[in-house]
């Protein structure tokens, strides 16, 4: 009886062992042929993150083996950690997801951002497509004009949420240099805090890197409409002649590894990450396709006409680096995390119409009559915007023409986050 309970367990962990071995993936055999992949991008449309990921997507399939057909899915929430915590704890280890989302949301752990359910040097590190080079901005309207007039009195930055870099930097700022910066949470993005600067909500924001600024911010920039005060990142850009580089301001090595930590991070510009633990044959298939991409011709005219700078490091020197910036020294992580606390946290305060008629319906936006007669019209998505009707969560296709609803909206043509409807 003692043999044939000691066999039992043997005999299961041989077959179990032999089952593992026969589902692991040999060299040659992966294929996504028929399946789907999907690039999970940490942000709405609209911004650098989402014109880098639907770039890989017009282009990574026929570098894939089984060429499968490649869908971009924006999975914005808490500047790009709602993404990282999926790619790390749900997302399929079968290569058939990847995520695009801040670095500085990567480090989240190293902050003691109790949100943060991962470890940074744990993930499967496939691409950093960009090394960024950062920048912080204000409004030409602001009467800001110069990163020292930061340090003169209360300015006002938009950011998504504390754990962005649009929060993130300003705070260092605050913490290092003395600066007066003043951060309002809640607008959705760059884009909803570059329309809140024109609207005059806001006199500037963080964040903002120099590939976004000439792929999408182009003619504000350019205009001296968005002022760029001061450059992060450990690069200089001769783009930004006369551009205070924010490195030169470290009184000594101890402060410029704090900088590391705070705004270092945009050396990490556009990383793709994917889960833990995957076998380690798609891990190699992921990261070779991945790094051809980046030298296709196709992407690379399409990059250079949308402004795109193509950098890259492969998965194996990322891996590396993120490893080195985990270990720096007790001393300066602490420093940093002093820095990085959010103290108390502003919320942006959204207006609000009661008792709208719902006039005009499209698949974006959605125009609204009050009792006055005056219209109203408003941005609506299928992500953003959180409907009620009759008390239930609906969604926006259930919003109907004749329909009387309370609304809350950032401004007119902007986006109405919240509509409840009787």
């Amino acid at each position: 009886m003692k043999t044939r309970k000691l066999i039992r367990p043997l005999t299961a962990a041989l077959v179990g062992g032999l089952i593992a071995a026969a589902a692991a993936p040999a060299i040659g055999e992966v294929s996504f042929k028929g399946q789907t992949f999907k690039v999970n991008i940490g942000f709405h449309p609209g911004g650098g993150y989402d014109a880098y990921g639907r770039l890989l997507v017009r282009n990574i399939s026929k570098y894939l083996p089984g060429n499968p057909t490649v869908l971009a899915v924006n999975f914005p929430g808490a500047g790009s950690l709602r993404l990282a915590n999926y790619i790390y704890n749900r997302a399929p280890k079968n290569g058939l997801e990847v995520g695009i989302f801040a670095s500085s949301v990567a480090f989240g752990p190293l902050y003691l951002v109790k949100q943060a359910k991962f470890k940074t040097e744990k993930f499967t590190w496939i691409l950093n497509i960009d090394q960024s080079i950062g920048t912080c901005t204000a409004w030409h309207t602001s009467g800001v004009k110069s990163f020292e007039d930061l340090k003169k009195s209360e300015v006002i930055y938009g950011s998504s949420s504390p754990g962005s870099v649009a929060s993130q930097h300003p705070r260092g700022f605050n913490a290092l240099f003395g600066t007066k910066i003043k951060i309002i949470n809640g607008y959705p993005g760059s884009t909803g805090v570059l329309l809140a600067m024109k609207r005059g909500e806001v006199q500037g924001g963080c964040g903002f890197a120099l590939s976004s600024l000439k792929a999408r911010r182009r003619q504000e920039w350019k205009s001296g409409k968005l002022r760029i005060l001061i450059q992060t990142g450990k690069k200089k850009s001769p783009e930004l002649a006369g551009v205070p580089h924010l490195y030169d301001m470290a009184k000594d090595d101890h402060e410029r590894q704090v900088m590391d930590l705070i705004y270092g991070l945009h050396t990490f510009g556009r990383p793709v990450a994917a889960p833990p633990g995957m076998p380690k044959e798609v891990t190699k298939v992921l990261r070779t396709a991945f790094m051809a991409v980046m030298k296709d011709p196709v992407l690379l005219k399409q990059a250079k006409r949308q402004h795109l700078p193509i950098n890259p490091w492969n998965g194996e020197r990322l891996q590396k680096e993120i490893a080195a910036f985990v270990n720096y020294p007790e001393s300066v992580i602490a420093r940093a995390r002093q820095a990085m606390n959010p103290g108390k946290i502003n919320k942006v305060k959204l207006k609000q119409l009661a008792g709208g008629t719902i006039s005009k319906k499209t698949k974006k936006r959605i125009t609204v009559t009050d009792a006055s007669g005056k219209s109203y019209v408003f941005k609506i998505s299928g992500r953003r915007t959180k409907v009620k009707i009759a008390g239930k969560k609906a969604k926006t296709k259930a919003l109907k023409v004749g329909m009387v609803c309370d609304y809350k909206y950032f401004a007119v043509k902007d986006l109405a986050p919240r509509i409840s409807c009787k």
